[in-house]
Parts: C-alpha cells; structure tokens; sequence
C-alpha cells in the first residue's frame, strides 16, 4: 500500500490543544501516513514542537511518548492562571467544563485580568509555560531534517503574522505564539528583516494555523488541519460567559477562514481553466475535529489544563482521528474532504 503524505496545520486552543495531542497520537500508530510539514499555531506549536523532536529521536513511538511527556508537564502546571481549584474533581465534561467557569475562584482571575495587566506583576512576573518549552531538543525542532517545521506569532506593532522556522525557533519563538495578551506579557524577539526587537503575541490572531507555509510546491497537496475552535454553533449566546466564549471563538477562527476561502478561489480558478494548472497549488483540504465536544467547552477550560479534561480532550482527539482516517483514506492525496464551496456559501 502507498504511503499517503501530509502537511498538518495545528490550531491554537490552550489547554484544548490536548484534543490534538490525541488525533497525533492515532496518526503516529498509522505507517500509511507520512508527515511532511507542520505548522502550528500556541498549542499547535508545542505539539509540533514535541512531535518532530520526538520523531527524530526515537521514530514514531518516540514522537508519541514525548507528545504524552509534554502533557503531563502541561497538567501539572501550577500557575493561578493555569489551574483552578476543581483540579480534583471529575464531574463529567461538560459539566466540569461548566463549573469551572462559574467558580468564583474564576470569576475572580477574570475580573483581575480585565483591570491589571500582566506586567503589574514587575520583578515577580513568570511565564508559566517557560519551564516547559526550555525543555524542548531544539537541536530536533530546528533542525532540516524530518518534516518541515513554521512557528506563526503575530507582532504586536505592524499587526502581521511571522512565521519563525529552522533555527529561528526557539524557546521565545514558541512562548509568543502562545501569548495571550491578557495573561503574558508580549514576548520580544529580534527581527532580522527590520532589524528591530519585536514585541509578539498569540499567533492565533494572525494564523490559527497559518497555512501559506504549506503552500510549497514540494509539499503534498493536503493539508490536514485538526481544528480545536468550533466553527459553527447553532445557538445565539445569551449569558455574559457564553457571549466571551464566542467572541473568542470567532476572533480565533477568522485567519483560517480567510485562507481557507483563498485556497476555494485558486481552487476554483484551476477548475475553469482559468490559471494554468502547476502555476498555484491545488491545495487539498482536510479536517479532523469534534465540534459536539469543543461546543461543550468554553474559553475558560483552554486555560485550565486539569488532567481529567487533558485525558478526557486526548482520548476524543484519537476517536475523532481514527474516524477520519477510517473514512477518509482514500480520498488522501486525491481529493478534499471539506466541501469549501458550500462552506462559503
């Protein structure tokens, strides 16, 4: 059987990024598929991040065991920005998602975070996630070989994407495309072409994933993207809570709706002969989500890495992958499985 080969584009979503964690660990156990590229957004970037240095060092096995070395360091995270104090209950998804969010020990992290910034904390300020990300085999993650690797963070000052990859990624690279404004202070990082120090934040504004590294020729066609942030929900947000999660939501999914109607159009140039095919890429769209799950979750949850929920998010992520896979095989390096034309209609 012909190995079938992938770029993936992995969303951001905080502590949801586990969900992906588990559609990576279904694809690892599948040696019909082969990933050539990635390109990941906040979580997306850790688990890129995890899964090339994994690969590298001990194939596929290693790339699973480091994804599952990375979640457990997340899990045990103990910033009071991180955690919550429903840590050792386990009511059930949904229901835990939903009293987290209701908990005063929330509602008072929240309050703070819309009336002090980050860096009212001076001297004492820590990025949380910094013990992890130092721990990273950057000597793997930047390295050519092995699939190809593009970081995206947004910059605070001109508002456009940078996508960092080979030895521009770093511990600071992967901290600023996981910089939520409100919780981390902008992370600064020289920038060769303007020769300035750059302040970035959350590449997710920008790029959720960012897609147009994957455009190169000599990648394959499809892009698989395992999408965290649901697209669609049928009901209209009517509480102070539901209301931020949606705007959240929108706000985080409009860079890959705006790339993904680019790639309906060039997809509908090639189709009427209008560009010569082999000018642009006929790029092949595929997803891998769980929107009935994530609709149960809120924003709140993505800054709660409560180990329950990780297993809970990881173990859906390898259904929903071995889903995919079971359906969709075949239509790998051949055809779309997301209809972009009646999405956009």
């Amino acid at each position: 059987m012909a190995v079938k080969r992938i770029n993936l584009a992995l969303q951001g979503g905080g502590a949801h990024g586990a969900f992906t964690w588990g559609v990576l660990d279904r694809i690892l156990e599948d040696e019909g598929i082969e990933i050539a590229a990635i390109s990941g957004t906040s979580a997306g970037a850790l688990n890129g991040a995890a899964l090339k240095a994994g690969l590298l060092s001990g194939g596929r096995e290693g790339a699973r065991e480091n994804l599952a070395w990375l979640w457990g360091q997340i899990g045990a995270v103990g910033d009071m920005r991180m955690n919550s104090w429903m840590a050792g209950f386990a009511p059930g998804t949904a229901a835990l998602s939903r009293t987290i969010e209701l908990s005063l020990s929330n509602s008072l992290v929240d309050t703070a975070s819309r009336m002090m910034s980050p860096y009212f904390y001076g001297p004492f300020y820590q990025n949380p996630l910094q013990r992890v990300v130092d721990q990273f085999d950057f000597g793997r993650v930047c390295t050519a070989e092995g699939p190809r690797f593009y970081v995206c963070a947004t910059n605070v000052r001109t508002g456009k994407a940078r996508i960092f990859t080979k030895d521009e990624i770093s511990t600071d690279a992967i901290l600023a495309s996981a910089c939520l404004p409100t919780v981390f202070k902008a992370i600064e990082i020289d920038d060769p072409t303007t020769g300035k120090t750059e302040a970035y934040w959350d590449g997710g504004y920008t790029g959720n994933p960012a897609l147009f590294p994957l455009y190169d020729l000599k990648l394959p066609d499809d892009i698989v993207v395992v999408n965290i942030n649901p697209l669609v929900r049928d009901s209209v947000p009517v509480t102070p809570q539901d209301i931020q999660n949606r705007i959240n939501e929108v706000s985080f999914n409009s860079s890959l709706l705006r790339e993904l109607r680019s790639i309906a159009f060039v997809k509908r140039l090639i189709a009427e002969g209008r560009i010569e095919e082999g000018t642009m890429k006929n790029v092949l769209i595929h997803m891998v989500s769980d929107d009935t799950l994530m609709q149960k979750l809120n924003v709140v949850t993505k800054l709660v890495p409560n180990p329950l929920l990780l297993d809970d998010l990881f173990q859906a992520g390898r259904a929903a992958a071995d889903g995919f896979l079971e359906t969709h095989r075949g239509a790998i390096n051949n055809d779309s499985t997301v209809d972009l034309a009646a999405m956009f209609n």
